[in-house]
């Protein structure tokens, strides 16, 4: 068994330590909003936090994660009845179209937005280079990013997970 710590909860999860952290997470401990996308860690659709830091998911071994504090998409906000500056900017932008990969941005970009609250357009597109877009949607993906940058920077409790 392995202890995961995983958005605040505990989680015992009965896995082989080269499993996939992405696998134990959707599959024994309920959480799907992260994504499988492409299994070899270039798309960025599986991306959580892992003590703070945006990781892959799909190549993250479960044991690099044992008692470690994961976020996943589930846990970015302060509780479930608020959402994240980030995620209610990706709904004021209308950002995604068909929104497979957008959980995987929107850890990204909460990434970003912790390391740097007031990314310039070339450190946006720097630190989302690694998630792709089918759809296209990088125009609205950064427009997000600004608007939840200027809407963290005004308020008076900013979200920092």
């Amino acid at each position: 068994m392995t202890r995961l710590i995983i958005n605040g909860k505990d989680f015992e999860v009965d896995a082989p330590g080269g499993m996939p952290l992405l696998w134990a997470i959707r599959e024994q401990c309920g959480l799907t909003g992260t994504k499988f996308g492409c299994g070899i860690a270039q798309c960025g659709a599986c991306t959580i936090h892992l003590d703070g830091q945006p990781i892959r998911s799909c190549i993250t071994p479960v044991t690099a994660a044992e008692g470690k504090n994961i976020t996943t998409i589930e846990g970015i906000a302060s509780d479930q009845n608020t959402l994240h500056a980030v995620q209610q900017a990706w709904i004021d932008e209308q950002t995604p179209q068909c929104g497979y990969c957008q959980s995987g941005q929107i850890m990204s970009a909460v990434a970003l937005l912790n390391e740097n609250p007031s990314p310039s357009d070339a450190e946006i597109d720097a630190a989302m280079s690694g998630n792709i877009c089918r759809c296209g949607m990088y125009g609205r993906i950064k427009s997000a990013i600004k608007r939840a940058s200027e809407s963290l920077q005004s308020s008076t409790t900013p979200e920092i997970i």
